[in-house]
């Protein structure tokens, strides 16, 4: 057999307290939409775009992927980068440069 639970609250009219619902729950939301940062799409660049971030040669770029420096994804015959991971790669070049 089920219990159920009952709340019982004294003093306030039904439409008080359902405003005083709505008003915490609108300054949550609010709260939350302040601070809402959407989850931008991952960036895929080709070599070429790659080159010119890195303002380096597609050779260099080669000789940076068989390093393990940078980490090319291959779709079919396509390479492409992850900006983020340029991005980690130029940080992690001047670190080693200083």
């Amino acid at each position: 057999m089920e219990q159920s639970k009952m709340t019982q609250v004294f003093g306030v009219s039904p439409e008080e307290f359902k405003e005083s619902i709505l008003t915490d729950v609108r300054a949550e939301i609010k709260s939350l939409a302040q601070n809402f940062q959407p989850i931008a799409p991952q960036e895929y660049l080709t070599r070429q775009e790659t080159a010119e971030i890195l303002k380096v040669s597609l050779v260099t770029l080669s000789d940076w992927n068989k390093k393990k420096i940078l980490n090319p994804y291959r779709l079919g015959n396509l390479i492409r980068y992850k900006r983020s991971e340029i991005e980690q790669a130029l940080v992690s070049i001047n670190a080693k440069k200083q």
